[in-house]
């Protein structure tokens, strides 16, 4: 076994592939409009066939169309005609993949489509075909020749058709104007749900969990407030009842430092910081993370109007790191 030319048969590989997609650009036309208007017409599901490298290819194409807010459903040819024709409806538009164009699995769903009046895309690499001439619009996805030294396996053509089916569900998606706050809402599990739909109201920390203390308040009082909260800090309010001010941890910690214990009977506002920093409980928590970065702090005050006198919440930047916000 010799080692010796893997790396030029790696980058041969990724030169025949990426030649395989340069061809996939040249053939935008009018047919693969024709497409995209058809798919963003439909008023049922967008529904994908095709059979082994072409069925992964398939499931990929219509999980990318589900995730960017085109319906769509992955249906196995083979099952298909043992019942599972009943997934489509009249109101649907089906897409085929095939790389020879003559894939008997789905040629044998042809009938059945037919009938039903759903207009067929084909996504086939070969155009004097049975599939090619059957669909209502072809899209012509062949490639000169395979990145397998053998020319056997699918490796360019099932780039160059995923690359297709990837061109129709982003001009799909710019046209319905879908943005990231919609991509969000269809992935409310991930990282990326997070950063855009987790606000510091789902995070924060209210009612009797907040650390106040009141203007007239000792340094004593303080501490004893921050280490029943557990955050770090306490709020102090003016007579009012507005806040005025904030002491840490730290600030105690250093008083004690200079002053001793004679720190601990002095009014709570000679060691305050003013002005805390606050934000709206309607912030993303993505935002919060990045305003306390900015001031190197690591609590926020939060209100849910900016006019009210008391602050409804706080949240500690564990409670935004805790919830994956990174």
């Amino acid at each position: 076994m010799d080692f010796k030319n893997i790396k030029e048969i790696a980058k041969k590989v990724i030169r025949i592939e990426a030649e395989a997609v340069s061809l996939i650009e040249k053939r935008i036309d009018e047919k693969f409009e024709a497409a995209v208007k058809t798919i963003i017409e439909c008023s049922g599901r967008l529904i994908i066939c095709g059979m082994g490298k072409s069925g992964l290819i398939s499931q990929k194409i219509a999980s990318t169309m589900a995730s960017t807010g085109t319906p769509a459903q992955f249906v196995h040819p083979s099952e298909a005609t043992h019942g599972d024709l009943g997934m489509i409806t009249k109101e649907d538009v089906i897409i085929i993949i095939s790389n020879s164009g003559e894939t008997m699995e789905l040629i044998q769903l042809l009938p059945s489509i037919k009938n039903m009046g759903i207009t067929i895309i084909g996504l086939i690499g070969r155009k004097n075909s049975t599939l090619a001439e059957k669909s209502d619009i072809y899209l012509d996805t062949s490639v000169t020749k395979e990145a397998c030294t053998l020319d056997l396996a699918p490796t360019a053509s099932t780039t160059a058709t995923l690359a297709m089916g990837d061109a129709l569900a982003v001009s799909i998606l710019e046209l319905r104007g879908f943005n990231k706050r919609d991509f969000a809402e269809l992935h409310p599990g991930g990282t990326l749900g997070k950063r855009l739909l987790l606000t510091i109201d789902q995070l924060s920390h209210k009612g009797d969990s907040i650390p106040l203390i009141s203007y007239n308040a000792t340094v004593r009082e303080a501490l004893f407030t921050i280490s029943e909260k557990g955050l770090g800090l306490t709020g102090v309010l003016d007579e009012n009842g507005r806040i005025s001010g904030v002491i840490t941890d730290g600030d105690i910690r250093r008083g004690l430092e200079s002053l001793g214990d004679d720190i601990l009977n002095t009014a709570a506002e000679s060691i305050m910081s003013t002005h805390p920093k606050w934000i709206l409980s309607d912030t993303l928590a993505i935002s919060a993370l990045e305003l306390m970065e900015k001031h190197s702090i690591t609590s926020l005050f939060v209100y849910n109007d900016k006019n009210n006198t008391k602050p409804d919440g706080i949240v500690h930047i564990h409670d935004i790191l805790k919830a994956g916000i990174q």
